[in-house]
């Protein structure tokens, strides 16, 4: 009796559950003899403690079964029969709060282990259902802090079927605790869906919870916008290369569909636009205009046919890549024959529609248009000028159908006044602001439209020589029927905008008007309205009402956010680079020295040479807290720049050695590692005039850890010098190792002279027959050093290295005698220890094990 009433204690359930899963290891390591225990007696007992009275034994036991399921130790069968049964009972709607709330977290917990199958049968409903629980905000909060998890786990088409609209509930939630989750896991939900959805909805939706009321959810949203903005990559137009020539082919072709270098554009890969049915029960619906950089890939390598456009002309579009993809290989079926797209009239076309176009036609309000190819305007004046200015060529780019329209011109002018009007009692609030600016540049574009259409046709045909022909991507109506939030339809707006812009082309003054100088930052990557979102990171005012470490969380992803644009977008990151990299906060700018290497890949040698060296070359200058950052990929970054850019930090690797604390000891330590990497980006000349005299410091540092490191320094240098043609900068080294350090007054110099032998010898740096001319006749001397602790270590060196090396016994064989005398010798000395290492073979022979059991390893 008294046993029973002890097992009603919590703490010794508890603490059984504790034990639970070493009980179940050994009875799945014994599973012949005990076959049927632990799924029969153990398993059950866990997933009756998970409803317990006891917080703790509840605790134990949640922490058992996950411990079980990661461990594997629970059968497929058991986990649908015995654990989701009871897990789903216990998130029931009459179940205790407490126990609901745990249940649905074990639930999320559990789904990356059991599966997608297992999740989307058992566990998939009653999620959707806990999501939307209209009492308790606490399972609403656990939902949305797993959510990413279970969309990782049961995959895309279950996301979107499915989790989405629980999702976008959760993001309005009344709770803001809710919201704030939603936004930390932002970016898992975000890889569980499609690209289309990607830039239509959750973008949409994602500046709903940067505009938030709530600070925390601000705070949450800015700090997964990078990593969200991340999600957007596109492989094929951000490859890995570095400098340009080494591009393959495949990527070439890639990035030459997006951005022309120095080539003119034949007239054979101008692509018109493929037919589109045009719905006109949606003419007054809302629009967004969207793309991606695949789709430009995909419509000039899918769409080799002969392309026409019948878009009703009061309808805006939505560009999204599958439409694309489907409709341009639906043309391709149709007109397999033809191989030459050209942009010509359509039969039939009225001359009224060609009028019409032809006022429309560089409206860049209502086109988005793929980068502009970066041409040398005087070769294809040259070489094209008759075609261009042919009358068939002037005739047909008035005949392309377009979705704009005078009328549709007006309404968006008078939709952004009203916004602006209805926003600016609020612009004290710093995203209310950056919403009316963004509405305010997009009206000036609108009204700077209107003299454009009424100007003269030669003008049109210069802008049109400058340009080139604008592609026109295939287009279709937006799902939304309206826009629900007004940060909603600033992203529209913006959208609207999305054009590349080059300044150089198309003006020759170099003063940029506000409006120009946003313009410039524009892009088709990612939506805009997200971007210009991020660029405000650096402002000041975000910091007092967001986030005081805003900037840094900026800084983070900005690597991120740069490879998903890609290089031919610098230009909209570079200004916010230079913003962060002079930032008042050394945590900012130490984050950018840790990651200004992976940034240089990014951008190729020449954006690297011009934009980032300066920031590298101030970073050296800066705080030991920022250079070592710049210090501890100094070889990632160095080995990405031209030879003669990278001799001039030769000059500058001596200033390491110098820190603002003279105690830290692993600033040196990191220098001496990066060291030996940099030894394959010189010449032996540079390495024997301006890395040998930093390694020789090094060697004599005061901290052994440091010495350590500086004495395989040394050796590596030993290694290159004398591989080099002629090895005169090798024996040069040698000689002045042995003046230096073999010679030295100091026991302590004497030793290190003895650690650089030991690690020539092991890492077999020098040849063995130049092992016995240079260094071991003064090794051997040594043998009568008056300090044990360097003749301590000479009987180590010689008894478990060089008698180790069979190289030794076969070519130096002359010398064996010499070591054998000197051995002896230390075998009768006086001291215990020395007699010990010379005597007996201990086990050990790492160098830094050796250093450890002498009295050298103190400062």
């Amino acid at each position: 009796m008294g046993i029973r009433k002890r097992y009603r204690e919590p703490t010794v359930r508890a603490e059984l559950m504790e034990q639970v899963p070493h009980i179940a290891l050994f009875c799945q390591e014994n599973r012949p003899s005990i076959p049927y225990a632990f799924s029969k007696y153990l398993l059950p007992i866990v997933v009756r403690y998970l409803a317990d009275q006891n917080n703790q034994v509840r605790k134990t036991s949640q922490a058992a079964l996950l411990a079980l399921l990661e461990q594997e130790l629970i059968e497929r069968f058991d986990v649908e029969t015995k654990v989701c049964p009871v897990l789903i009972e216990l998130t029931a709607p009459d179940s205790n709060d407490d126990v609901k709330t745990e249940a649905v977290a074990i639930m999320c917990k559990m789904a990356p282990m059991v599966g997608k199958d297992i999740t989307e049968r058992l566990i998939l409903p009653r999620f959707c259902e806990m999501c939307c629980d209209c009492r308790m905000f606490h399972v609403r909060k656990v939902c949305a802090a797993n959510f990413g998890d279970i969309c990782s786990v049961v995959g895309q088409q279950a996301t979107e079927e499915m989790l989405l609209p629980r999702f976008f509930q959760l993001c309005s939630d009344n709770v803001w605790g809710v919201r704030k989750a939603c936004a930390e896991c932002f970016m898992a939900v975000s890889c569980a869906t499609c690209q289309e959805i990607r830039r239509t909805k959750l973008s949409a939706l994602f500046i709903n919870l940067i505009s938030d009321p709530s600070r925390w959810v601000r705070q949450a949203a800015f700090q997964s916008l990078g990593p969200f903005i991340s999600t957007f990559a596109n492989p094929s137009s951000s490859g890995q290369y570095f400098k340009e020539e080494s591009k393959s082919s495949e990527d070439t072709s890639v990035e030459d569909k997006n951005r022309i270098r120095d080539q003119e554009v034949p007239e054979d890969i101008l692509i018109r636009p493929e037919d589109v049915t045009a719905d006109p029960s949606t003419s007054n619906s809302s629009v967004k205009l969207e793309s991606t950089m695949e789709d430009d890939a995909e419509t000039s390598s899918k769409s080799p046919g002969e392309i026409s456009v019948s878009v009703d002309s009061s309808l805006l579009c939505t560009l999204s890549s599958e439409s694309h993809q489907e409709a341009a290989s639906n043309e391709n079926d149709k007109k397999p024959g033809n191989h030459k797209s050209t942009l010509r009239p359509e039969v039939g076309t009225s001359s009224q529609d060609s009028a019409l176009l032809d006022q429309e036609l560089y409206n860049s309000f209502h086109f988005w248009r793929t980068p502009l190819p970066e041409i040398d305007l005087d070769v294809e004046l040259e070489q094209g000028s008759e075609d261009k200015f042919s009358p068939e060529t002037a005739e047909a780019a008035p005949e392309v159908p377009t979705p704009g329209s005078p009328s549709i011109t007006m309404a968006t002018r008078k939709e952004l006044e009203e916004m602006i009007e209805n926003l600016e009692p609020h612009i004290d609030d710093p995203d209310v602001k950056a919403q009316v600016d963004v509405l305010s540049a997009a009206l000036r574009a609108s009204s700077l439209d209107a003299p454009e259409e009424a100007s003269s046709t030669e003008q049109r045909s210069d802008a049109q020589d400058a340009l080139g022909v604008s592609e026109l991507a295939n287009c279709r109506r937006s799902p939304d029927a309206s826009v629900p939030f007004a940060s909603s339809a600033v992203e529209n707006m913006d959208s609207t905008l999305r054009y590349i812009h080059n300044d150089s082309d198309l003006s020759t003054n170099s003063s940029f008007s506000p409006d120009e100088e946003r313009r410039s930052k524009v892009q088709d990557v990612v939506p805009q309205a997200l971007l210009d979102q991020y660029l405000s990171m650096t402002d000041p005012s975000r910091a007092q009402t967001v986030d005081t470490e805003i900037a840094k969380h900026c800084a983070y992803s900005l690597p991120g956010v740069a490879l998903t644009l890609g290089r031919r977008n610098w230009h909209c990151l570079r200004e916010t680079y230079e913003t962060l990299a002079s930032d008042m906060q050394w945590k900012v700018r130490r984050t950018l020295a840790f990651s200004i290497h992976e940034l240089a890949v990014i951008l190729g040698d020449q954006l690297t040479a011009a934009d980032l060296v300066p920031i590298f070359n101030g970073f050296l200058k800066d705080l030991d807290e920022v250079r070592i950052g710049v210090l501890k990929h100094l070889h990632d970054f160095l080995k990405l720049l031209h030879i003669d850019k990278r001799r001039e930090y030769l000059y500058q690797l001596q200033e390491f050695l110098v820190t603002d604390n003279s105690r830290n000891w692993r600033f040196r330590a990191e220098l001496a590692e990066q060291l030996i990497l940099l030894l394959e980006l010189y010449s032996p000349r540079d390495v024997y005039d301006y890395l040998r005299p930093i390694a020789l410091n090094l060697c004599a540092d005061k901290v052994s850890s440091v010495r350590w490191i500086s004495y395989k320094l040394v050796s590596e240098m030993v290694k290159k010098l004398h591989m080099a043609t002629p090895p005169t900068f090798g024996v040069d080294l040698i000689n002045e190792l042995v003046e230096s350090f073999g010679r030295c007054p100091k026991w302590s110099g004497r030793q290190a002279f003895v650690f650089v032998c030991q690690t020539v010898i092991e890492d077999e740096c020098l040849p063995m027959d130049q092992f016995a001319v240079h260094l071991m006749p003064h090794l051997l001397t040594l043998a009568n050093d008056r300090v044990p602790n360097v003749r301590v270590l000479l009987a180590k060196t010689l008894r478990q290295t060089l008698l180790e090396k069979d190289c030794f016994l076969t070519s130096a064989s002359c010398h064996q005698e010499a070591v054998e005398q000197a051995i002896m010798a230390l075998q009768m000395d006086r001291d215990s220890d020395v007699k010990y290492f010379a005597s007996i073979h201990p086990a050990s022979t790492k160098i830094s094990e050796d250093a450890m059991s002498t009295a050298s390893s103190t400062y």
